[in-house]
């Protein structure tokens, strides 16, 4: 029944219609209409990823906890994933969850030629990766990326993959839902949902439109037993993109707006005079942001960035980090019950006073690297890029700051009594006393040392 529904488009031009432009088949031969010619132009582009890594186990486990480390074996561990060519040169996108931890990435194309792949880029925090194989000067298929945000949910869509290793496999759906925040491991929890299946090895597969342009990643499903259940989720082309422009570009370098808050419920729309619940309530501002100088203030609501809605925190950092540092974003906010436009200058996050430097004092934190929170060291550690304080960015193996259980990523509150906001206070703290109390937040937990 879905591919009844499905091929009342003209397959060259569906993608780009408008909703008034999108009609029901007005005769039997349009209603006999097939994907085919859609398929058989995208499928030479989808690849297998194939990510090998060696785990190093104890003979027996139960020796290892009453006798300490004992013999070990190794055993080899095989992920097993899809990828999309988006360079004729051999540029291959896919999941980093498909080949995160591999020694040994091979990539096999659909006529079953096999290579080795090179690793350009890793980016867990959207869980994408950038491949590249030796073409040998040859041109490879390639799909082009299409607007994501041109999606309309209805809209239709194939899934190119190989699930559960059967072989390439395409199956058709309709966009379910945009910008949804449950969707995968990604930092940017902005998903396109879609009723195509998707199986365990569709992971770095195709979402296409019916143009033949790559429109997702496939990524994730939602499922009690591991199958499809009609709930699957791609990262957008748009974010995608950046992700390979970076990689073949020096690294990514991800905007920054200098803005948070929460999500508008309902009791605060009702109390800020809003007609629904909608955008994101500022609770910060970084000082000389972009935020700050497009004129933001804390109490304001962020209701659109460049005419897309907002609808919580996750949709404001993806329309910030998918534009490029200078972009001019228009702005749509709310302010003491009047609707307001400005326009911020997306900017890369500053770096200014970092200040990193390793602890020599004789000390608990002897041996550890430490520097002052800016918005760009936030970004790189995975942190809220509003923080603020002294943070661990490396412990060396064997310094005391290890053997006191010190690690990367640790906040240090206090020392003595104090509260500590720069390394320079930190270090002259640590060195002008013999005994030391330190708070020191670790995720949302506050861990006491005591060294005396």
């Amino acid at each position: 029944m879905r591919l009844l529904v499905a091929v009342m488009f003209s397959l060259a031009a569906v993608a780009s219609a408008s909703a008034a432009d999108r009609v029901l088949p007005q005769s039997p031969a349009q209603i006999q209409l097939s994907f085919a010619p859609v398929v058989s132009k995208v499928t030479p582009a989808v690849v297998n990823v194939y990510a090998r890594r060696v785990i190093r186990q104890p003979i027996n486990p139960l020796f290892q906890q009453f006798f300490g480390e004992g013999a070990m074996r190794s055993r080899v561990e095989q992920s097993l994933g899809s990828g999309v060519i988006v360079r004729p040169d051999g540029i291959i996108l896919t999941n980093n969850h498909v080949i995160e931890g591999g020694q040994d990435i091979q990539v096999a194309l659909p006529d079953r030629r096999e290579y080795q792949a090179k690793v350009v880029l890793a980016d867990p925090r959207t869980d994408l990766a950038v491949l590249r194989i030796d073409t040998k000067g040859e041109k490879l298929p390639a799909l082009e990326f299409g607007d994501s945000d041109k999606l309309q949910v209805g809209d239709l869509v194939l899934a190119i993959g190989d699930p559960f290793g059967v072989g390439q496999t395409v199956t058709s759906g309709i966009v379910s839902a945009l910008a949804r925040s449950n969707g995968g491991a990604s930092d940017y929890q902005f998903f396109i949902q879609t009723d195509a299946a998707i199986n365990p090895g569709n992971s770095g597969g195709a979402l296409v439109s019916l143009d033949g342009r790559l429109i997702g990643i496939n990524s994730s499903i939602v499922s009690s037993s591991g199958g499809n259940i009609g709930i699957g989720f791609a990262i957008p082309s748009n974010m995608a993109r950046i992700v390979v422009d970076g990689a073949l570009g020096g690294g990514i370098k991800r905007p920054w707006f200098g803005a948070d808050g929460q999500a508008v419920t309902a009791d605060i729309s009702k109390a800020l005079g809003l007609q629904r619940p909608e955008g994101v309530l500022v609770s910060q501002v970084y000082p000389q942001s972009p935020a700050a100088q497009a004129g933001l203030v804390k109490g304001d609501v962020v209701l659109a960035i460049d005419g897309f809605t907002i609808t919580d925190s996750n949709s404001l950092r993806y329309r910030v980090v998918t534009h490029r540092p200078g972009d001019a974003v228009g702005v749509k906010y709310w302010r003491s019950g009047s609707l307001r436009e400005t326009t911020a200058k997306i900017a890369l996050p500053p770096d200014q006073g970092r200040d990193e430097g390793t602890i020599a004092t004789l000390s608990p934190m002897q041996g550890a690297k430490v520097a002052n929170v800016t918005p760009a060291l936030a970004d790189e550690m995975q942190m809220d890029l509003m923080a603020k304080g002294v943070v661990v960015t490396d412990v060396q193996r064997g310094s005391q700051a290890a053997r006191f259980g010190i690690q990367a990523g640790d906040m240090i509150r206090q020392l003595n009594g104090n509260t500590i906001t720069n390394v320079a206070q930190l270090k002259r703290g640590l060195g002008a006393t013999d005994s030391w109390q330190m708070s020191v937040q670790r995720g949302d937990r506050i861990l006491q040392l005591d060294v005396q």
